[in-house]
């Protein structure tokens, strides 16, 4: 980074922000309100954390307008804390540039085409008719089967497995031991035994896109699984064969949805939740964790199930009268009746 925009004044002019304080100091990374030095820059985007902003050290914090007045430092004044600070955060994510060309150690087919300026790590594979485009990085360990696409400037960081008939767009990332393109969960009975269906389509992953490590994305029994751009998902997911995920959509770690279902764009799922099957969800969603998805959502907004967190006596008495649920609505539904004739 050049010195202008190694100092508070030349950080603000980059990324816009309103600079109340003065601006020379010169910034050498990063940090959390409580750990931050006076070369580091800090933020405050969640309001429970407004008793570190007083005592912070950092040599300046990003924050919104509302938290300015109550800082004892600089301030870099901004519509959205936390992502003005990831963009600063970005510059001090120094990572060596990846060596173009295919390492010594890594077996490419013959008709399989690296365009120059790629990068083929240790020990990878690239398979029959996959191309890996130009500023694209394959880390140590990866393999790239038959018939894939890796786009440009896409990274597949290590022992990341493309089984077949996968295509990344542009700028994906993608974490340790995920698996994209593994046969998709097909099966049908027949006499009392499970028959394979043959899994004959692949994956699509959107520009931008990022997956999780130990994440799976299963190929499509006919078409393809499909991942719109900017989808993010969080470390050991996995999604079914034939699902079609919206733009912008990101799911948080343990999430499970089966297949052919198809949710929308900006949706939000937290951990741990599961989504049935063949079903539909619409733009704009937010499912909360551990909340078990089972029929289609056709309204935006916010859905739950499940029971938060008790103490275990507490717990156990719910538990307990829950399943005498409908024992006691059947008792009580009578007298319920009753009392609505009389008024």
């Amino acid at each position: 980074m050049n010195a202008p925009l190694a100092t508070l004044a030349g950080l603000a002019q980059r990324f816009a922000l309103e600079l109340r304080g003065p601006g020379d100091a010169r910034i050498e990374g990063v940090a959390s309100l409580q750990d931050a030095g006076p070369a580091q820059v800090s933020f405050l985007a969640n309001p429970q954390y407004r008793a570190r902003l007083r005592a912070t050290r950092a040599a300046a914090v990003v924050l919104a307008e509302a938290d300015a007045a109550d800082c004892p430092v600089a301030a870099l004044v901004s519509r959205n804390p936390y992502a003005d600070f990831a963009r600063i955060a970005a510059l001090y994510d120094a990572r060596p540039a990846p060596q173009p060309g295919v390492h010594p150690s890594a077996v490419v087919a013959p008709d399989a085409v690296v365009e120059a300026g790629a990068s083929i790590g240790p020990q990878c594979v690239v398979g029959a008719r996959s191309r890996i485009a130009a500023g694209a990085e394959l880390g140590p360990g990866c393999v790239v089967g038959d018939d894939c696409v890796v786009g440009a400037q896409s990274r597949l960081v290590a022992r990341v497995t493309l089984v077949e008939r996968v295509v990344l767009g542009q700028r994906v990332l993608v974490h340790p031991g995920a698996v994209l393109g593994a046969d998709g969960f097909g099966l049908a009975m027949d006499g009392g035994r499970w028959l394979k269906v043959p899994q004959l389509g692949g994956v699509r992953i959107g520009d931008d896109c990022e997956i999780g490590a130990n994440t799976t994305i299963d190929r499509g029994a006919l078409g393809d699984t499909v991942l719109e751009e900017d989808v993010r998902l969080d470390n050991q997911i996995q999604i079914g064969h034939n699902c079609h995920i919206g733009a912008h959509t990101a799911m948080a770690g343990c999430v499970g949805v089966a297949g052919s279902t198809r949710i929308g764009r900006h949706c939000l799922v937290a951990g741990a939740a599961g989504i049935s099957g063949h079903l539909s969800i619409c733009d704009k969603v937010t499912i909360s964790a551990m909340t078990m998805v089972t029929r289609s959502i056709t309204e935006p907004g916010e859905y739950s199930s499940g029971l938060p967190m008790q103490d275990n006596r507490t717990w156990k008495r719910n538990i307990a009268r829950f399943r005498h649920l409908d024992e006691i609505v059947r008792k009580l539904l009578p007298r319920v009746r009753e009392l609505d004739n009389d008024e």
